[in-house]
């Protein structure tokens, strides 16, 4: 039996890597995908595609807003609801990263993390909570990092940027509690993306000796969390950061 039956889930930066992970799992529960991108529409597209074979309502459908727009969000957040209803569940996944040493970053690079990183989510998260509370019921799931919660030296600008997440989602998760609105956080640690894809295998190497398991995780396996924190089997756990991290940070 599906577990989302056709509830209307949002998830940003749905295109690719983790979030296309998490549409086409939640595709096997039957939601109503909203696949967010902000640049690739072919790619959303293409996933969008998958996830309706996989068992996604057939009105999932994809489109395209800067998250750091907070005329952007609002316009899309509307357009959802003419289009298939208000959003149940909100995936707060679009993320960026620029890595580099402190002391190399700029105002403008700091602001472009944070704008999507961090104002992004404050963005989704205030256009659906409304419809939320007026039927009582929502859940919303940040995807953080692992820096987020233990730093990495190079990733000042975006370690600072994934901490928030995590301080907006527990005082989040506080003010909406009462109306049974939950909201949780998932911390990835070194998943195997793009990103690790290019790595020179002595960089694997020295990661891979950081972890317990001895090995990268899948995206897959973030994304089944992610599934079961957005589905009904949860329903008292929130204001909670999960780590998927191989052991990484205990």
């Amino acid at each position: 039996m599906s577990k989302l039956n056709g509830s209307v889930v949002l998830v940003t930066g749905g295109s690719r890597g983790i979030g296309a992970d998490i549409c086409r799992k939640l595709a096997t529960e039957n939601a109503c995908l909203v696949i967010n991108y902000a640049r690739s529409e072919e790619k959303a597209e293409e996933v969008l595609a998958e996830c309706k074979q996989l068992g996604a309502c057939n009105k999932s459908f994809t489109i395209g807003f800067d998250v750091a727009s907070e005329e952007q969000v609002n316009e899309s957040i509307a357009r959802i609801g003419e289009q298939v209803g208000a959003v149940d569940v909100l995936i707060n996944n679009a993320g960026i990263a620029d890595d580099t040493l402190l002391l190399k970053v700029t105002q403008d690079r700091w602001d472009k993390i944070l704008n999507v990183n961090s104002r992004g989510a404050m963005f989704t998260s205030k256009a659906v909570l409304k419809p939320m509370m007026k039927k009582r019921k929502g859940a919303i799931v940040n995807i953080s990092s692992i820096v987020g919660e233990m730093g990495n030296a190079g990733q000042t600008v975006y370690s600072a940027s994934k901490a928030a997440l995590i301080g907006f989602s527990k005082s989040l998760a506080l003010e909406v509690a009462s109306r049974n609105i939950r909201v949780n956080v998932v911390t990835p640690g070194f998943i195997e993306t793009e990103m690790t894809e290019i790595l020179n295998e002595g960089l694997k190497d020295q990661f891979l000796s950081k972890i317990p398991l001895g090995r990268f995780g899948k995206a897959q396996e973030v994304a089944s969390l992610v599934s079961f924190l957005a589905c009904d089997d949860s329903s008292y756990i929130t204001g909670q950061v999960f780590g998927v991290n191989g052991g990484m940070r205990m």
